[in-house]
């Protein structure tokens, strides 16, 4: 029986479009970045400057890995093939598990936005069929899958452009003052607990520039294209949010106001831009959202995909995941469970997202760069066509700085600690699936794919 294959239709912008897509800077500067503020108060820069210290390392080692496996897997089977199977199903656990939450409750920012065009809908239901339609779009053939998600992410852009004039053009305080005299929500000054812990949800807003390894198999010359669009990636996340982020910061009129306010970019734009840029940029990022999902919904998919393919599940299971839509080339099966799935999370707590996800993305990123190490000693990244300058450098420091954040959220007791915990019990249920299941049914079946055997375009 033959592996399943996804068609090669992309070039490396195409990848790069849907891989900023799913990060989407203005859905992280207006849903993620208050979070941060909420947490470091205008040391929410400092947080912001230290996940992008963190974001260049990481994306050194997700470049070198992703040249040397450019799989539909991810990060699951990067780990896999460096560290063994057992970590790799963990890390696959994980990321199932945070993926698929994350396009819920992004999902759930349309309501937020689209509500003075649907004042009557309830959020949850927006967000539902928002996902049902990402999905039916997902499963179209990738390369028009980019071109719509391009034309969006331009929209998105644009929004941020206004909102870091808004605040650079007409600043309340110095930028010398945001460095030297941080200040907290309760007016004292920020401190470095406070900093560090909010650094771990400014991570989570950077989060997404290695995603462009999912579509590895759908990209043309992979091996460099991916390590080229993760860099990129990066660079333009940044600059794309650290910039509106200190804007705000530099320009909100009172900031116990912005602290208090219940919607922070909203108070921002309306103080110094009027209600109705307020309007027309929520409409802007709720474009941006829905940009998002669509993105999420197709990494989500290829993910999925790829375990299928790996038989890592029951029989009926694997080859449902496995399916490749005939014309489009796509894993239609898995495009439409996973929207399916995201819409029925939509009417879950929300809140729910950030106990889970911020710190299993510090436990992915801890597995990667020790992948990195482990695959420079054995040669199982031999073959990768980039590798990452002053090495092990970025994996090192990385770690270094990861183990930091884990230390800071277990002093944490009101969401640090419960969200370390739950990322200890995904891990630990996925090791306990693999070691009573799947080993007894004689193992994980890891396909064997390569650049050459995926099926290039027509």
């Amino acid at each position: 029986m033959s592996t399943p294959a996804l068609r090669r239709g992309l070039r490396t912008l195409g990848t790069l479009l849907i891989t900023l897509s799913a990060i989407s800077p203005a859905s992280s500067v207006f849903i993620i970045a208050p979070g941060v503020v909420a947490g470091a108060g205008t040391g929410a820069f400092y947080s912001f400057v230290a996940a992008a210290v963190v974001g260049v390392f990481m994306a050194f080692v997700y470049a070198e890995l992703a040249s040397a496996f450019p799989l539909a897997g991810g990060e699951y089977a990067i780990v896999t093939r460096t560290l063994g199977r057992l970590p790799g199903f963990a890390v696959l656990g994980l990321m199932i598990i945070t993926q698929v939450l994350i396009v819920a409750v992004i999902a759930l920012g349309v309501g937020t936005y689209l509500g003075v065009l649907m004042p009557g809908v309830p959020g949850p239901v927006i967000a539902a069929v928002t996902c049902a339609v990402a999905a039916v779009v997902g499963v179209f053939d990738i390369k028009l899958n980019a071109w719509v998600t391009g034309i969006f992410l331009a929209i998105e852009i644009l929004a941020l452009i206004v909102v870091s004039a808004l605040g650079l053009l007409n600043p309340a305080r110095s930028f010398g003052e945001l460095l030297a005299h941080p200040v907290a929500p309760d007016g004292g000054p920020a401190t470095v607990g406070a900093i560090a812990i909010a650094t771990s949800v400014a991570i989570f807003a950077y989060n997404g520039y290695g995603s462009a390894v999912y579509f590895g198999e759908e990209t043309q010359d992979a091996s460099r294209g991916i390590a080229r669009a993760i860099l990129f990636a990066l660079g333009i996340t940044v600059l794309a949010e650290l910039v509106p982020v200190t804007a705000v910061l530099l320009g909100a009129p009172d900031l116990n106001a912005l602290f208090a306010s219940g919607n922070m970019l909203s108070y921002f734009i309306d103080s110094r831009g009027g209600g109705t840029v307020d309007t027309v940029l929520g409409l802007a990022v709720a474009l941006a959202i829905i940009n998002a999902v669509l993105a999420i919904v197709l990494i989500s998919s290829r993910m999925l995909f790829s375990s299928g393919r790996d038989r890592a599940w029951p029989s009926p299971v694997n080859r449902a995941l496995a399916a490749v839509h005939p014309k489009f080339g796509t894993p239609w099966v898995a495009t439409v469970g996973t929207g399916l799935v995201a819409a029925l999370l939509c009417f879950v707590d929300p809140k729910l997202l950030l106990v889970v996800t911020s710190t299993s993305i510090v436990a992915v990123y801890a597995a990667l760069c020790l992948g990195a190490i482990v695959g420079r000693r054995t040669g199982a990244t031999a073959h990768a066509k980039y590798r990452m300058p002053w090495f092990p450098v970025a994996p090192v420091l990385a770690l270094a700085v990861l183990v930091f954040v884990v230390y800071q959220n277990l002093l944490d007791p009101a969401v640090g600690r419960p969200s370390l915990i739950v990322t200890a019990c995904v891990a630990l249920l996925s090791i306990a699936y693999y070691v009573f299941v799947l080993r007894r049914k004689g193992g994980w079946k890891l396909a064997d794919v390569t650049e050459e055997k995926a099926e290039e375009p027509a």
